[in-house]
């Protein structure tokens, strides 16, 4: 039985690997998951300096999820590759960098510092809000999408993996622009902005006011959304959204996803991802199953 995937020539030992900012580098989580089990680690947003993140409180939670507005909190490059990579280096797993910035030349500096460093692809971010056009994400516009594409790929030895936000009208549309700039791989849904209001203190229950949206409460969407990309595109895809299980996990590989990635799941059960993987292949053994690529996009 094949559980392997090709992620841009990049082979996983099977699809399952953790979303960003949701398992830090996998230091805390170690002592839980056996990241050899693991396709892939993805790693918390890293930026060209520290970042402090925005002020607290910064989490709620939601019925079917949460809220987060956490703003990217990192310690920045330098910290990341001397401590976090040699970290990862131990395991038998995939190492994804996130990479955030506040302006396309902040995500050039990491990109060209990343290099150079064992890492084996790398997951853009343009969720985060461009400084220099009034505070739109980059993912909002596909012109801006399609230019920090570009300018990234320049740069970029490792495979890039071009991360969609949901919140824009037309997901096909920023997916055909990122593999337009060159874009190896798309990977989705990132968090849907909401709110939530705390009626007992009579104000916004995180500082920021609104904040990302994730759980198992957007999982529809996310489903959807990679459905539509897979028919959009001819780059792969990793899908993400509300993944608690295995059965979740499917749901995204028969819409077009070769891959998936399990992020707010894991604060509720730091197993997730472990349990997501044995539960692949058991339904690949149920329905005798021999290789996990029959099932990419068997949903037309």
């Amino acid at each position: 039985m094949n559980t392997k995937v090709n992620l841009a020539g990049v082979e996983l030992k099977n699809p399952v690997m953790t979303a960003s900012g949701t398992f830090g580098s996998g230091m805390e989580y170690a002592q839980f998951v056996d990241l050899n089990k693991l396709g892939a680690v993805v790693t918390k947003g890293v930026a060209n300096e520290p970042w402090p993140g925005n002020p607290t409180p910064r989490i709620a939670e939601t019925y079917g999820g949460m809220i987060n507005a956490v703003g990217l909190q990192n310690p920045g490059i330098d910290i990341f590759c001397k401590r976090d990579i040699p970290f990862l280096k131990q395991y038998d797993t995939k190492i994804i960098v996130n990479v955030c910035g506040r302006s396309k030349e902040d995500y050039v500096e990491v990109v060209e510092r990343l290099a150079d460093e064992p890492v084996d692809m790398l997951e853009i971010n343009i969720s985060c809000p461009n400084v220099k056009e009034g505070g739109i994400a980059f993912g909002q516009k596909a012109e801006a999408a399609y230019e920090i594409t570009k300018a990234v790929k320049a740069v970029a030895k490792q495979p890039v993996i071009m991360k969609l936000s949901p919140n824009v009208t037309d997901i096909t549309e920023m997916a055909r622009a990122v593999e337009a700039g060159g874009a190896d791989v798309v990977s989705l849904i990132n968090t849907l902005t909401g709110m939530k209001i705390d009626i007992n203190r009579r104000t916004f229950a995180v500082a920021n006011k609104t904040g990302g949206l994730s759980g198992p409460a957007i999982r529809p969407v996310a489903v959807r959304m990679v459905y539509q990309v897979a028919n959009a595109v001819k780059i792969p895809i990793i899908g993400m959204g509300g993944i608690t299980c295995a059965d979740d996990a499917l749901e995204f590989i028969m819409a077009g996803a070769t891959a998936v990635s399990v992020g707010t799941a894991n604060f509720h059960n730091p197993k997730t991802t472990e349990e997501v993987a044995a539960g692949i292949e058991a339904y690949m053994n149920k329905y005798k199953v021999e290789d996990i690529n029959e099932l990419i996009g068997i949903v037309r």
